[in-house]
């Protein structure tokens, strides 16, 4: 199985908001010359939503899902003082160190479900996937989804493994389904459930779980309010994700059932 190797690079130049999104996520330029959408650690939901983008990102990646590459982007403390806007400033502030890049797809388009094509396999996989991580944000009213080329490419999983802000119940998730699944922009679309549901368990092998989790940085892992460990929350996720795994006939049957 091959390793999962995620670049390291420098912010050089912040660009512009894009205020489309809740976290004012930003186009920047980075230090090997190409342009990301940078999403803060010092944006709302904080460094638990980088978690859920980057975990959520490679696992769509490892079963065949086009994905934007994802890097780990430095932000030094030099953007917050040049820049007017008092909003934007604080967030910069705030977001000094260890940020999330998405390789930024110029010319995309966001998916619109009365236009768009996506294909019954493509959208049968993002339904499961979204399923398994418990993604509560790919909605007719917030896709989350682009077209660029002509094919679908997977952004914006932060919403998701929604059980990491409360660790102290974090268990009670792992006998869940995920009934929100009904709302899911993709849902009518996705019927080669059965057909994808044999194409994750095959990707997602207990390694390829390991290798994503092991490589969320350190530093995203530690909050003064959670009470687990780095350590602990790594076996959690990768835990959790195993157990959704283990009963994927169940997630999709429940899908089935909602449509």
């Amino acid at each position: 199985m091959s390793k999962i190797e995620i670049r390291t690079v420098d912010v050089v130049k912040y660009i512009t908001p894009l205020r489309e999104g809740g976290s004012l996520p930003a186009i920047v330029e980075a230090s090997d010359g190409f342009l990301y959408v940078l999403k803060f650690r010092g944006a709302g939901q904080g460094k638990k939503a980088l978690i859920s983008e980057f975990i959520g990102g490679e696992l769509a990646r490892a079963i065949g899902l086009k994905v934007p590459e994802l890097v780990f982007m430095n932000l030094d403390g030099s953007f917050s003082k040049t820049e007017p806007d008092e909003e934007i400033q604080d967030l910069l502030k705030f977001s000094v160190g260890l940020n999330l890049g998405l390789h930024y797809l110029s010319s995309s388009i966001t998916f619109d479900p009365l236009v768009s094509v996506a294909d019954a396999m493509t959208s049968s996989k993002i339904v499961l996937l979204d399923s398994i991580i418990s993604n509560i944000d790919r909605t007719v009213k917030n896709t989350n989804l682009l077209n660029w080329n002509k094919e679908l490419w997977v952004i914006d999983n932060g919403a998701s493994f929604y059980f990491h802000h409360n660790w102290s119940t974090w268990k009670n998730h792992l006998t869940r389904t995920f009934p929100l699944i009904k709302d899911h922009v993709l849902l009518e679309r996705a019927s080669l459930l059965d057909e994808a549901s044999k194409i994750i368990i095959s990707a997602l092998s207990k390694d390829t779980i390991e290798d994503i989790v092991s490589k969320i940085p350190e530093d995203w892992l530690v909050n003064e309010s959670d009470m687990l460990s780095p350590d602990e929350m790594r076996n959690a996720y990768i835990e959790y994700l195993n157990s959704r795994l283990s009963k994927i006939d169940s997630l999709v049957k429940e899908t089935k059932d909602a449509k």
